[in-house]
Formats: C-alpha cells, structure tokens, sequence
C-alpha cells in the first residue's frame, strides 16, 4: 500500500468508472492539509462499438494520468445494478480504469462506495449530495464540479484519509 510518509506531499487521483463518463480528481496530500489540484471527465463518443468507446476510455485516461502524474490512484468499486447488461459494460469501463492505473505504473487502491461515503460524511448511508457537499467543504478551490468528477475527488479523498491513518497507525508501532 502507497502510504504517505509525515511531511511528504502525496498526488492522489481518484476515478470513478462509467462507459458513459468516468470521472477524475486529483488531490494533493501533506500530513492533514489537502489541495485540489484538477479534475473532469472521460466522456467517450456514444457512436461506435463498445471496443471503440473502451479504447477511446483508456487513451484519454492515459493522456491524464501523464499529465497529472500521480503517485498512487483510488478506484470506486462497481456497484451492481438491477440490469445485468448494465452492470457488465459498467464492469468493462472499470476494468479500462483499473488497467490504464497499473500500465502507468501506480499502486491502485479500491473503495466501495459506503466507505467513501463513511470516510466524507461519516456515514456509509449518505447521499450524493451530502458527498458532494463534503467535497465542496474539504476542497472549496475546486469550484464547480459536474457530479462524476465530485465523485472521483470524494474516492481520492477517502484514500488521502485512510492512507493518513495508516502512517500513523505505522508510526505509532514503530515507537
């Protein structure tokens, strides 16, 4: 697990899959101080074969994870819908998101959406708009978000949390 060391200033992109639009955020991270640095999202063309839009996915994804250069990336876990077909190409777009991460060579930690809304809110039964709001609260210099890059940021920020808690949990071993 990437965890950041004290003092040290950890990147963090988080992503959130979707065929239709993957989101992204990316964070920065020293001891308990966070700062937006960018997000958006990954819209691929709706025309075109599901293999057409899941490589047109992983080539903006990879222009980003270039461009942003983060140390480590936090992924949503899927969440299974009624609709099977749905929940299988929305398995394929992650399984892009999740590829695209280890071919830039970062450690890549995943999330279910309750512990996101937990790590945020304080409370895995939140709604998106309390997430939102606590996105908003935390990195108030990301201005307007559309709804998929709000969710990237909250799983980067769950992860900024829980790798925080980790070095200290690490720390106070060592001693």
């Amino acid at each position: 697990m990437s965890v950041p060391m004290a003092g040290r200033t950890i990147r963090l992109i988080g992503l959130d899959p979707g065929l239709t639009h993957t989101g992204w955020g990316v964070v920065e991270s020293q001891n308990d101080r966070l700062r937006f640095v960018a997000s958006g999202r990954v819209s691929p063309p709706g025309a075109g074969g599901l293999a057409d839009r899941l490589d047109a996915l992983y080539r903006e994804l990879q222009g980003i994870l270039e461009a942003q250069e983060p140390a480590a990336a936090a992924v949503e876990e899927t969440v299974v819908n009624v609709n099977p077909g749905s929940s299988l190409k929305l398995g394929h777009a992650r399984g892009v998101v999740l590829l695209a991460a280890a071919h830039a060579g970062l450690a890549v930690h995943e999330y279910a959406a309750k512990t996101v809304k937990r790590a945020l809110v304080g409370t895995g039964g939140a709604d998106k708009s309390q997430v939102a709001a606590m996105v908003r609260r935390l990195l108030p210099t990301a201005g307007t978000l559309s709804a998929d890059a709000s969710d990237a940021l909250a799983v980067a920020l769950c992860h900024a949390h829980h790798a925080q808690t980790t070095a200290r949990l690490r720390t106070r071993t060592m001693l």
